[in-house]
């Protein structure tokens, strides 16, 4: 946890970016029946009922510091997907001399995907590229790419969905949006705040 937040003090340089990962899944949820539209002083309505058309998951990286974030809608969560997204980070920024990459620790994220997607040597280039920085078990609120996740799920994709193109085309809109905002993460959660609010959490010397 203090690795973590140590990144997170440390100033913007494009030549080391710290940037966050995350990912989550979504169901694809079709309606059986057609909404009601609203009337005077009457919402719209839905029914209970939905038909379910399979689920898709949503890669997410953002740089907190510089407003930016990139996303990639999957089909599923594998080794080979989390790779493939890495080396999408890695292009978009190919022109950095070392990459921070915060992220939780789920087994997916290792070395060993990179090498079942790519050759040895291509896989060893990617992973040289960053410096992994892992959140502890029970604590990716402290993953800021989660936070954008959040906002995300929250400003476009809190209603049913029954496609992957459909919601490819929703979190593009959204993402260009909030990019053209630069909207940023203001992040004042400290070490110091850490070991006072979080002291159970630490080990009890004995003297």
């Amino acid at each position: 946890m203090e690795r973590v937040l140590d990144v997170y003090r440390l100033p913007y340089n494009a030549a080391v970016p710290v940037v966050c990962m995350d990912e989550t899944p979504r169901q694809l949820i079709r309606e059986t029946r057609r909404p009601l539209p609203a009337g005077s002083n009457v919402p719209e309505r839905y029914d209970y009922e939905y038909e379910r058309c399979g689920v898709c998951t949503v890669f997410m990286a953002c740089e907190p510091l510089a407003g930016r974030r990139m996303t990639k809608v999957t089909e599923r969560k594998t080794k080979i997907d989390w790779a493939e997204f890495l080396q999408d980070i890695a292009e978009r920024y190919k022109d950095a001399r070392k990459i921070i990459l915060v992220m939780d620790n789920l087994n997916t994220h290792g070395p060993g995907s990179l090498y079942e997607r790519f050759p040895p040597h291509k896989a060893k280039a990617l992973w040289d590229r960053f410096e992994f920085v892992y959140t502890p078990k029970h604590g990716s609120w402290l993953n800021v790419a989660e936070i954008e996740l959040n906002v995300m799920i929250r400003q476009c994709l809190s209603r049913r969905i029954d496609s992957m193109k459909e919601i490819k085309r929703e979190i593009l809109a959204w993402q260009t949006h909030r990019d053209q905002l630069h909207a940023t993460v203001n992040w004042r959660f400290t070490t110091k705040d850490a070991r006072i609010k979080l002291k159970r959490l630490y080990p009890t010397l004995v003297v």
